[in-house]
């Protein structure tokens, strides 16, 4: 059944323009939010969504335009009058301390105290009660650090709720979840709608468009494109709009027969950061000339063997031959030298320097190497070319490569990373979550180049979430259950709910 509005909506942005100096972002965009309605704000990376959201929740003034959150025109927004009026913001990259524990998390900087001692037991009976009814199972005395990510994000929701929050927007809330922590954040959104919530997504994910949203509105580049009912219109239809040109779902992989064992993984062992076995003598060989996927719960050790895989992390026992070399426990710059790059799963902490330009972080694994450096000096004639080439290449915005890499939309820091790493030619490329928080133009993109880089015999190492991507790129499957690989299918000869049980450690 249809959900009913009245004709006052509780959030109204009118002619809104942002610009960065020279560069303008947003030009003359309209948005209306309606109480109970869940908004969907679809756009390609760095097309402008985030930055309106930002707007809204006070984080920059816009160069023009208009706020009004219940009818009440709010002029000069801060983040605290929009808290006061009832905004909460659940950012991309969550806003955790993590050696506190959820309750002091929450409570941080808008304690109920009563003179100088604070009620922490009643701040956390309040909590209990939030988590009880929104159905956000979470511990208040755990440790943000031992809380898988998608306990973390239900922190985010609750810190928000906290605060008195009647609207919430979420910038790409499933980027980091597993599918069935998806399926529970749906959930949530559904529960959080009808106790009276109004929610807005920021995504790209168009399954997600089509399970959640009530509305959408698309922007692309900066400019309003279209706003439409989720329920009338198809996923490819949405794409299309959002990208401006038809979107290919399918990926096109010709058969082909690979070549010799260029990685190979034997009987390796590893702890995780608490000091238990994660890794309990996990075997792999991957060819020259093939994408092999790694399908598995997240936790069962797959950031574990990326790390020994990278010279990140140690492994306890158990061998890693890369092209006949034996790499076990080398560090990282001996593992690059081999042939082996990586495009990590968290980007900001292991893949980017965010207070250097985008042509700085296309060399960091090459800046002591020809033709960036010559006996130590660099050379910055070469270091700005390759930069624009690959910026071209692999479409990064802006354009500008002087740009810091952390005033970037999450997809374009993504996007600097992967040009870097499948520029960098390595004869194994780990690919870990190669395509999280990317829209479908990007997405394709991304395939394209890995497929290439298959079809020209490099090996490429799978990790996803995205268990369709997962199917649709690989062309073998192995299921990771427990720190040991239990079960191997070949795509075409297996289906989503096969994989899915051996994942749930089935048979």
């Amino acid at each position: 059944m249809d959900k009913q509005y009245n004709d006052n909506p509780v959030v109204s942005m009118r002619n809104i323009t942002k610009r960065f100096g020279d560069n303008e972002v947003l030009t003359d965009i309209n948005f209306d939010l309606h109480k109970s309605e869940v908004h969907a704000l679809l756009g390609e990376n760095g097309a402008g969504k985030t930055t309106l959201m930002n707007i809204l929740y006070g984080m920059f003034p816009p160069t023009s335009g208009t706020i009004s959150i219940n009818g009440v025109s709010i002029p000069n927004m801060t983040p605290k009058k929009a808290i006061d009026a009832g905004i909460g913001m659940v950012h991309q990259h969550f806003m955790l301390i993590e050696p506190l524990s959820v309750t002091e998390n929450i409570i941080l900087g808008h304690e109920d105290d009563d003179g100088l001692f604070l009620d922490r037991k009643k701040a956390k009976e309040r909590i209990q009660k939030l988590s009880d009814d929104y159905g956000l199972k979470i511990n208040p005395d755990a440790k943000i650090e031992d809380i898988s990510v998608g306990q973390q994000q239900r922190v985010e929701i609750l810190k928000a709720l906290y605060r008195g929050a009647d609207i919430l927007i979420f910038d790409e809330p499933t980027a980091v979840l597993t599918p069935q922590e998806i399926n529970e954040f749906i959930e949530i959104i559904n529960k959080l709608t009808k106790l009276g919530k109004s929610i807005i997504i920021i995504t790209h994910k168009l399954a997600e468009i089509k399970a959640m949203a009530d509305y959408c509105t698309i922007i692309r580049r900066g400019k309003y494109i279209d706003k439409l009912k989720v329920a009338d219109i198809d996923e490819n239809i949405l794409a299309e709009k959002m990208v401006g040109r038809n979107v290919s779902f399918k990926v096109d992989k010709a058969i082909q027969e690979p070549g010799g064992v260029v990685l190979k993984v034997e009987d390796l062992w590893a702890k995780d950061k608490r000091g238990i076995d994660i890794l309990k003598g996990l075997d792999l060989e991957i060819r020259a000339g093939e994408i092999l996927g790694i399908a598995g719960v997240d936790g069962n050790g797959q950031s574990e063997l990326i790390d020994c895989l990278t010279g990140m992390a140690k492994s306890n026992r158990g061998t890693i031959t890369l092209n006949g070399v034996d790499v076990t426990n080398k560090d990282p710059r001996t593992i690059i030298d081999s042939g082996m790059n990586s495009i990590p799963e968290d980007r900001q902490k292991r893949g980017l320097i965010l207070e250097y330009p985008i042509k700085d972080n296309m060399i960091l694994e090459n800046v002591s190497k020809e033709p960036f450096s010559t006996k130590g000096k660099l050379n910055f004639k070469n270091i700005d070319k390759n930069a624009k080439e690959l910026v071209e290449k692999f479409d990064v915005r802006p354009n500008n490569i002087n740009e810091k890499v952390m005033s970037l939309s999450g997809g374009n820091q993504q996007k600097v990373i992967i040009a870097r790493e499948i520029a960098n030619n390595p004869d194994v490329l780990i690919a870990s979550q190669p395509t999280r928080g990317l829209d479908v133009g990007a997405i394709e993109f991304i395939h394209k180049y890995l497929v290439d880089l298959r079809n020209n015999n490099k090996a490429v190492l799978l990790i996803s979430f995205e268990l369709d991507e997962v199917m649709d790129l690989s062309d073998r499957i192995l299921v990771i259950y427990d720190g040991k690989i239990v079960g191997e299918k070949i795509p075409s000869e297996t289906d989503e709910f096969e994989i899915g049980r051996l994942m749930a450690g089935g048979k």
